[in-house]
């Protein structure tokens, strides 16, 4: 026979008292049975699992809505940041952007543009910096695969120190704004 103490006994029905965390693992556990219960289910063909599935991560993933003035925004966060501390680099800088050939300028200026995160130690720049390449990257994957010819490569562009670098970028960017 099983003999509990009266402490035991009060521990025991304060642990069946339901509770918020309590609750939410009852949530979690009954959300795993209908899981399980749906993926055993017969009715379900190997497409509607990868379905499934497909739609489970992609809710759990960040929304955003990335533009180009947001990219903008970040830019002039980086111009006014750089002012403050001295980075000796030269950058490969697009000048004289043509039209037809921005979205190749703009993948030479995102790659030049971790040089400036990589010589610095100030985490703010790098933050900026590391999400202007995300918003930036998420635009020009939103228009799609684009082919351009004719436009130089970024290592046949002229090299300039960061802040004509930082003026020439201001001015792609305000080449994808005005055609958005």
């Amino acid at each position: 026979m099983l003999v509990m103490s009266q402490d035991a006994k009060k521990l025991m029905l304060a642990d069946s008292q339901p509770t918020r965390s309590h609750k939410t693992e009852l949530r979690r556990t009954s959300i795993q049975c209908y899981l399980c219960l749906l993926l055993n289910s017969h009715f379900l063909a190997e497409a509607g699992i990868h379905v499934f599935i497909f739609s489970c991560v992609s809710a759990g993933l960040p929304k955003t809505e990335a533009n180009w003035q947001h990219v903008a925004s970040d830019l002039r966060k980086i111009e006014i940041l750089i002012q403050s501390i001295h980075i000796d680099a030269t950058l490969y800088t697009e000048s004289d952007v043509r039209p037809s050939c921005k979205v190749t300028a703009m993948k030479c200026f995102l790659l030049e543009l971790c040089v400036i995160s990589e010589e610095t130690n100030d985490m703010h720049i790098r933050d900026t910096v590391d999400n202007l390449i995300i918003l930036a990257n998420s635009n020009l994957s939103s228009n799609g695969t684009v082919t351009e010819s004719g436009c130089k490569e970024c290592e046949e562009l002229e090299e300039k120190n960061v802040k004509e670098f930082l003026r020439s970028f201001t001015h792609i960017v305000q080449m994808f704004i005005n055609t958005s």
